[in-house]
């Protein structure tokens, strides 16, 4: 299995700014949200072009974003307006879920689809700021899923809610557990509702899992934040890391302040300092699906490398 060094990662793009998380199709073409408020492209000859968000709600700050069949975008909206919106082309903005059950959304971390039409949306926390709840042990975040039965929640209690895919069986609901440091998954019933929640993955010290994305031979792979770290976790529970671009002191002293409970948002956004610039997505592209793209919360262009395993393909490939 791979075993990289920062020296080994190409960079593609120019000019992203918090470019969260990245998606890759079949043309080439790579999409990441920009915290100016809107979708930064990057296309397959390496250059970047924006599409700016239009009347968009004040602190607008897209987060995770999910690519439609025609190429308009879903947005989550991790300002202080949260919920989902809806992008067009032209960067029209028109909202599509602001609150459930007679609730507003608080600020919204990721939206994502799956073969099914349906729509998951993973809310962090209930505490705003949100920095509030980034303590070992604090588990307040939700998902939900939107379909033709309308929006509801199907999980609570979450340590920190993050990126949520449906996986290629189409079977199972992956999420993140950034605080809890967990990859966990649910079954999917037939009515959209999720079955009881177990641990496919759990992370050892200073490792927090933001993105990830999933390979043909049923590998999971995920990145964290501080430590940038991409870490393959596999069925059979073994897990492997690919790369890592941190201080080894610098890591003892953010796992101490993780258990003392001092661990803020100065711990979560070290990891900017380094090279790969606090990792925060991934994806598989490439015309064979073996090139690895790494989006970040600091990095102004997008990591890559080659992996001797293809992915499996999203949802959004052939958009």
């Amino acid at each position: 299995m791979l075993n990289l060094s920062v020296d080994d990662i190409a960079f593609v793009g120019e000019d992203i700014q918090r470019g969260e998380c990245v998606l890759a199709t079949r043309s080439g073409d790579l999409f990441l949200p920009d915290k100016r408020g809107g979708v930064n492209i990057v296309r397959a000859n390496g250059k970047s072009e924006r599409i700016m968000a239009k009347n968009a709600p004040e602190g607008f700050m897209p987060n995770g974003i999910a690519l439609l069949p025609d190429r308009t975008f879903l947005m989550a909206d991790l300002g202080p307006g949260g919920g989902v919106w809806h992008m067009a082309q032209d960067g029209a903005m028109t909202p599509r879920l602001l609150e459930v059950h007679g609730k507003k959304l608080e600020p919204t971390n990721f939206v994502g689809i799956d073969s099914k039409g349906r729509t998951w949306v993973t809310v962090s926390t209930h505490l705003v700021p949100r920095e509030q709840s980034m303590k070992k042990g604090h588990a307040d975040g939700y998902i939900v899923v939107m379909d033709e039965r309308g929006a509801r929640v199907v999980a609570e209690g979450m340590g920190f809610t993050n990126e949520a895919i449906v996986d290629p069986s189409g079977e199972w609901l992956y999420v993140n557990e950034t605080i809890a440091r967990c990859t966990s998954r649910f079954p999917i019933r037939a009515d959209g509702s999720l079955g009881r929640k177990e641990v496919f993955a759990q992370y050892g010290a200073g490792t927090f899992p933001d993105g990830f994305t999933f390979d043909a031979e049923g590998g999971v792979w995920i990145v964290s934040v501080v430590s940038n770290r991409v870490i393959r976790a596999t069925p059979d529970g073994k897990q492997h890391t690919v790369i890592q671009d941190a201080d080894p002191a610098w890591l003892e002293q953010v796992e101490q302040a993780f258990e003392d409970g001092s661990y803020n948002r100065t711990h979560l956004d070290s990891g900017g300092q380094r090279r790969l610039a606090n990792l925060s997505g991934i994806a598989f592209g490439g015309a064979d699906l073996k090139t690895v793209y790494l989006a970040s919360l600091f990095g102004s262009q997008v990591g890559s490398f080659r992996s001797p395993v293809a992915g499996a393909k999203p949802v959004h490939w052939e958009f």
